[in-house]
C-alpha cells in the first residue's frame, strides 16, 4: 500500500520552533514525527491533549504595584517573620537540593 503524505504550513515563532526543534532533537524525534504524534492526540482525545488556560499568577514584578500594595506585602512577611511562620533559606536550599538528589 502507497503511504500518502500531506503538508502542513503553520506560522511560528523563530525562537519558539528554534527551542521546541532543540527539544524534539534531544528526544530523537524529528519534526514531522512530533507533528503526526500530536494531530493523532488530538484524534485520540476528540480535541486537544491539554487543557488551554491561562495561569494564574497573583504574584506581581515591584514595578507592577503601588506603594501601597507593596507596603501591604512588606508588613505582611514582617509580621510571617514575627511569628515565626517562616522558613530559613538554608532549610529551603538543603530541600531543594535534596529533591534535585545533590545533597
Amino acid at each position: 500500500m502507497a503511504t500518502r503524505t500531506a503538508n502542513v504550513t503553520a506560522r511560528v515563532e523563530p525562537e519558539v520552533k528554534a527551542q521546541a526543534e532543540a527539544v524534539m532533537e534531544k528526544l530523537g524525534i524529528p519534526v514531522s514525527t512530533a507533528i503526526n504524534m500530536f494531530y493523532r492526540e488530538i484524534i485520540l482525545w476528540n480535541g486537544l491533549p491539554f487543557r488551554p488556560s491561562i495561569p494564574v499568577n497573583d504574584v506581581k514584578a515591584r514595578d507592577e504595584m503601588t506603594k501601597e500594595e507593596f507596603d501591604q506585602r512588606m508588613s505582611v512577611g514582617l509580621e510571617q517573620a514575627r511569628h515565626g511562620m517562616s522558613t530559613p533559606a538554608d532549610t529551603v536550599f538543603d530541600r531543594l537540593m535534596g529533591e534535585l538528589g545533590n545533597e
